[in-house]
C-alpha cells in the first residue's frame, strides 16, 4: 500500500480504545520510506491543546453551551489544520488522528443542541478539501464502555460524565454518519480484544486504498 500522503480518522464513542488503535497502527504501519504523524482534536497544536482543557474541563459547575463548544473546537481545528495537518500532508506523511470533524457533528449536535446546518457550515469553512481519505469508525454498547471506563482513576471530563442516554445517542450519531458515508467509513467491533481490532482496521485500510495504494 502506499500510504504516503494520506488522512486516516479514528471515530466513535466514550472508551472504545481509539488511542490504543492509533498507536497500534502506527507501530504496525511503519516503514522507512513512511513518515507517520500521530494526533488528535481537540488538540495538535499548543493553542488547541489550550482550547482542550477549556471545552473538556471547563471552570465552573456546568459545561460550555453548545454553541461555544462548536466554535472552540473549529478555532483548535483551524489551527490544527493550518499548523500540524495540512503541513504534514504536503510531505507526503501519514496522518493518523483521534477524533476530527465528525465528533464535533456528533458531539455538539447531541450535547449542545447545534443545528446540523451550522455545523455543517462551520465544517466547511474550517476544513475546506481537507477531509479524510478514511474514517474508521469504533463501535460498542455504551453501557460496555462505561464499565470499561469505570477502572479508570483520572478525573472524568465533561462527555465521559455524562449519562447512558447521552453516550447512546453518541453512538447512534457515529452509526448514522457511517451509514450516510459508506465510502469514507468503516465501522470496527470495538468489543472484541485489542488485536482482533488492530487487524480490523488494517483490513479496512488495505481495502481503501488496495495493494499498491
Amino acid at each position: 500500500m502506499n500510504l504516503s500522503g494520506r488522512f486516516i480518522t479514528l471515530e466513535g464513542g466514550e472508551g472504545v480504545g481509539k488511542s490504543t488503535l492509533m498507536a497500534s497502527l502506527a507501530e504496525r504501519l511503519a516503514a522507512p520510506e513512511l513518515d507517520i504523524v500521530t494526533t488528535r482534536e481537540p488538540g495538535g497544536t499548543p493553542a488547541a491543546e489550550q482550547i482542550r482543557a477549556l471545552v473538556l474541563t471547563p471552570k465552573g459547575e456546568t459545561p460550555l453551551s453548545g454553541l461555544a463548544q462548536a466554535l472552540l473546537m473549529n478555532a483548535a481545528r483551524a489551527d490544527h489544520l493550518d499548523r500540524l495537518i495540512r503541513p504534514a500532508l504536503k510531505h507526503d506523511a501519514l496522518v493518523l488522528c483521534d477524533r476530527f470533524a465528525d465528533s464535533t457533528r456528533v458531539y455538539q449536535t447531541v450535547a449542545g443542541g447545534c443545528p446540523t446546518s451550522f455545523l455543517k457550515l462551520l465544517e466547511t469553512e474550517v476544513v475546506g478539501d481537507t477531509r479524510p481519505h478514511l474514517t474508521l469508525i469504533l463501535d460498542a454498547p455504551p453501557e460496555e464502555m462505561l464499565q470499561r471506563r469505570a477502572g479508570r482513576t483520572e478525573t472524568p471530563d465533561v462527555f465521559e460524565a455524562a449519562d447512558l442516554e447521552f453516550h447512546t445517542a453518541i453512538r447512534q450519531g457515529f452509526l448514522a454518519i457511517a451509514e450516510a458515508e459508506a465510502d469514507r467509513c468503516a465501522v470496527l467491533d470495538a468489543t472484541q480484544d485489542e488485536e482482533t481490532v488492530l487487524d480490523a482496521a488494517l483490513e479496512a485500510i488495505k481495502e481503501r486504498f488496495g495493494d499498491s495504494g
